[in-house]
């Protein structure tokens, strides 16, 4: 269990996406994060990383793995197409 409120992750949350947005801008790209609910952040990709053959591995090898190493090894990250799929 992560113990840290959705609210305290925030910002954390929001500084280590920001780590990773040169890599998306590198190819066009870039991600939204919309919320963080449970220990689960959810962003949207933009860009050229929208619809991305390979956005799945970027978003476990690259932006989740970066919340891991920095912030708690149980968060997860979803893409998600629009802001109705985050759970209330």
């Amino acid at each position: 269990m992560i113990p840290f409120t959705d609210e305290e992750l925030m910002p954390v949350v929001s500084k280590v996406l920001d780590k990773v947005r040169p890599m998306l801008a590198q190819d066009g790209g870039d991600m939204k994060l919309l919320a963080v609910k449970n220990g689960r952040v959810f962003i949207q990709f933009q860009g050229a990383c929208n619809g991305c053959a390979s956005s799945d591995m970027t978003l476990k090898f690259g932006v989740e793995r970066q919340l891991r190493i920095d912030i708690h090894p149980e968060m997860e990250v979803v893409n998600v197409k629009n802001e109705s799929e985050i759970p209330q």
